[in-house]
């Protein structure tokens, strides 16, 4: 009988133990470990990475799961009735008869289309989607993409101004009777535009066939996973041409290191050089790989940095703050941004309009097969560089180094960063 959530969580967290005190028992005065102890070391921080894994996977099964079981309608509770004069009727793309032509017309591969789809057609001659697929689209996003989780999203209908306050009026002692000095508060803009993203799957006739295949989970799950992995790529290493700008790209650099061989004292380095107030809401984000050397560092009294979390839900830990890993932020290696750690609520996403369905119906045609294309525009930008901070491998990385190597924000980024400890 498989394990539960909370069975799991227990059993990382005494694993996680006994591998701290293997460490500890193997390791000799200069820190070295024999080869079969090292090999053992690594095969127990395999499985409870593995175990994390795991977790996560059965944490979004069970959220799906709670979703799914939610009722589709509500029971009748009176006599049938007409609808009573005034109450609210769901029009346009929210609406449960649009819903359902959106349905039908993917089933007959929009040979059967409803007038009623007409008012939900783009300039590009796609259908928008469905305002509950809408949503559930984005509840996919969330699961998949850790920063839409962490970032503000807004709905943007046209080129959306952030104003930012550059400078503050100072309070300043005066004599009495002495004269006022006025200051000048300064605003600087950013703004939120548009980039295209589409992704395209193709469907075998015999799935549209079959009307016991819940098609459209399929369709909003793949097509959710899909366009969550190539926003994340671009909200943490987006370079602003032609897609979203990332986080990696513009925050500052507080901390950089010589060399791979990050230490505990850079990763508290890096904590203090955030500003308190961004530190209330903190969270660090990096690479799995990075992750796997942070989880050995200890701190001066001998305390690992990194604690498993011991609550479903809840991520795990360094030095109190929340840590996630994504695939596609940038790994520990020389010229590359490696571990940042700040408020990603200052990372705003622009989401312009709606989504876009259409149908290919010639195509694939000769091969059995439909396809569907999906299309949004969004954007994505760090309104506040000195929220977040990164820490940096100095050097150059052999053959161009990985993805998102660069913040954008050095310059500035260490003079903002002088002042994280005095708030």
């Amino acid at each position: 009988m498989a394990m539960s959530i909370n069975e799991l969580i227990e059993k990382r967290a005494t694993l996680w133990e006994s591998t701290k005190k293997f460490l500890e028992d193997h390791t000799d005065k200069d820190g070295k470990m024999t080869a079969a102890d090292a090999e053992a070391y690594e095969k127990m921080e395999a499985d409870i990475a593995e175990m994390g894994k795991t977790i996560n996977r059965l944490e979004k099964q069970a959220e799906m799961d709670k979703k799914l079981a939610q009722p589709t309608s509500r029971p009748l509770t009176g006599k049938p009735r007409t609808k009573e004069p005034g109450a609210d009727e769901k029009k346009g793309t929210a609406s449960d008869e649009y819903r359902k032509a959106m349905f039908t017309a993917i089933r007959t591969k929009f040979r059967d289309v409803s007038n009623v789809l007409q008012e939900g057609i783009d300039e590009a001659g796609g259908y928008l989607v469905p305002d509950e697929y809408d949503k559930r689209l984005i509840d996919v996003l969330d699961e998949e993409n850790v920063l839409r989780g962490l970032a503000t999203n807004i709905r943007t209908s046209g080129e959306r101004k952030i104003n930012i306050a550059a400078t503050k009026p100072a309070a300043l002692w005066v004599e009495e009777g002495g004269a006022l000095t006025f200051g000048d508060a300064t605003f600087d803009q950013k703004l939120l535009d548009a980039h295209k993203l589409h992704v395209a799957i193709k469907i075998t006739e015999e799935l549209l066939a079959d009307n016991a295949f819940r098609l459209e989970d399929y369709i909003i799950t793949q097509f959710g996973k899909a366009i969550a992995n190539a926003e994340e790529d671009a909200f943490l290493n987006g370079d602003g041409e032609g897609k979203p700008t990332g986080v990696f790209k513009d925050a500052q650099v507080g901390v950089t290191i010589g060399t791979v061989d990050i230490d505990a004292d850079d990763v508290i380095d890096l904590i203090y050089k955030l500003k308190r107030p961004y530190r209330k809401n903190a969270t660090f984000i990096t690479n799995d790989s990075t992750l796997a050397v942070l989880r050995k560092l200890k701190d001066e009294n001998g305390n690992y940095l990194w604690q498993p979390s011991l609550q479903s839900g809840e991520p795990d830990r360094i030095l109190g703050y929340g840590i996630r890993t994504s695939q596609f932020a940038p790994k520990l290696a020389a010229g590359n941004v490696a571990l940042a750690f700040g408020d990603f609520s200052y990372y705003n996403i622009g989401d312009r309009g709606q989504r876009t369905l259409q149908v290919l119906k010639e195509l694939f045609a000769g091969n059995g097969m439909v396809g569907y294309v999906m299309k949004e525009r969004v954007d994505g930008l760090l309104v506040l560089p000195e929220a977040v901070q990164v820490l940096k491998v100095a050097g150059t990385s052999a053959g161009g180094g990985e993805s998102g190597g660069n913040a954008g924000g050095e310059s500035g980024g260490e003079s903002g960063g002088n002042e994280g400890g005095g708030d």
